[in-house]
């Protein structure tokens, strides 16, 4: 399993790249929202998927999740890249509006 990690692209832009699985999905979570609440009410954030390369139930769950969290901050998070299975988990999942979600 190769771990989840973020590269800040400038600013409030980030990539991820690495496998989204069970196993790490609490480590990601974390790391997501650590970066999420250092931005204040109002700002604009994006997490470029295109790089993570796997993608499981537990992995989605982060994505929403960290949707969920920056709009309890006040925080637009806006995801680039999906990869094309975690769009598939999504949509036969019904939840792919809430990743889309402002």
């Amino acid at each position: 399993m190769t771990p989840l990690v973020f590269t800040e692209l400038d600013g409030s832009r980030y990539g991820l790249r690495g496998e989204r699985v069970f196993a790490s999905a609490e480590m990601a979570f974390s790391e997501g929202v650590r970066r999420l609440m250092a931005l204040s009410r109002g700002a604009r954030c994006e997490f470029d998927c295109a790089g993570l390369s796997d993608a499981d139930s537990a992995g989605l769950a982060v994505l929403i999740e960290w949707k969920a969290e920056a709009a309890r901050r006040g925080v637009v998070l806006v995801y680039q890249g999906l990869p094309a299975a975690v769009e598939r988990l999504a949509r036969i999942s019904d939840v792919e509006t809430l990743l889309k979600a402002a």
